[in-house]
């Protein structure tokens, strides 16, 4: 069956990999970035690769999450558009190291009303089809959100935060059909993790919990594949979760 799945951040790394993975399972997705751009390279990928007939009918949206307006009206035109939303995909992040004495509250508070706060605007305004087609929501979480982290303290928070409020809106929805879960990737090779350069001053030993101890990255292509999984019919009876992608850095 063909759904209309909701991915944020869906011009590059893991939300682009999402796309296209839903994309080949056949449904169509709506592509959603602050870079409109990014996010339409990505439908002509679709299209492109010929993933699946009902694919090629995907589209394009421009999307800041942090402006809950915006959310409000993209979403209702997507449902205009594409039909009643099954899946919900909340991908698009931003982050940088910062020591936490000079880091500018106003780039803290952006940091959460990008990953935080816009996830739950994105979740809000497609639970009136998730609650109509009892569909799901799988939020990209993080490591930093269940490890303490230095010169993160924002990030952190903010996918600390997306990981309790998965929680918190998996046990509220439970009752009604709706599946919340989140994936919590580490060492992922995205444009992302080019923001995280070290800092001045700072020894990279202060940074090795981060990454696999094997040193190898992971794909976007492997967390989508997670994320996609955690939306199918086979994950029926998993919400609530946060599952962790990281080679061992978590455990």
């Amino acid at each position: 069956m063909t759904r209309v799945v909701v991915v944020t951040g869906a011009g590059s790394g893991i939300g682009r990999a999402t796309a296209l993975e839903f994309a080949r399972q056949g449904d169509q997705v709506a592509c959603l970035d602050l870079n409109v751009e990014s996010a339409q390279e990505t439908v002509a990928m679709i299209n492109r690769e010929s993933l699946a007939p009902e694919a090629t009918k995907s589209k394009a949206w421009q999307l800041d999450v942090a402006d809950t307006d915006e959310v409000t009206q993209v979403i209702h035109q997507a449902v205009q558009d594409l039909g009643p939303i099954q899946v919900c995909c909340n991908v698009a992040g931003i982050g940088k190291f910062a020591r936490s004495e000079t880091q500018p509250v106003a780039e803290f508070r952006k940091i959460l009303e990008v990953n935080l706060v816009g996830a739950f605007a994105v979740s809000q305004a497609c639970l009136p089809s998730l609650l109509e087609t009892q569909g799901c929501i799988v939020n990209v979480s993080s490591s930093a959100g269940l490890l303490g982290q230095p010169y993160n303290a924002a990030y952190s928070a903010s996918k600390g935060g997306v990981s309790l409020m998965t929680r918190s809106m998996a046990v509220e929805y439970v009752r009604r059909g709706v599946r919340v879960n989140a994936v919590a990737p580490a060492g992922i090779d995205t444009p992302i993790t080019d923001n995280f350069d070290f800092l001045e001053g700072t020894h990279p030993r202060e940074y090795a919990k981060m990454m696999p101890p094997s040193g190898k990255m992971g794909t976007p292509e492997q967390v989508a594949s997670l994320i996609a999984y955690l939306a199918s019919p086979a994950a029926a009876y998993i919400s609530g979760t946060i599952v962790p992608i990281d080679m061992t850095v978590t455990a």
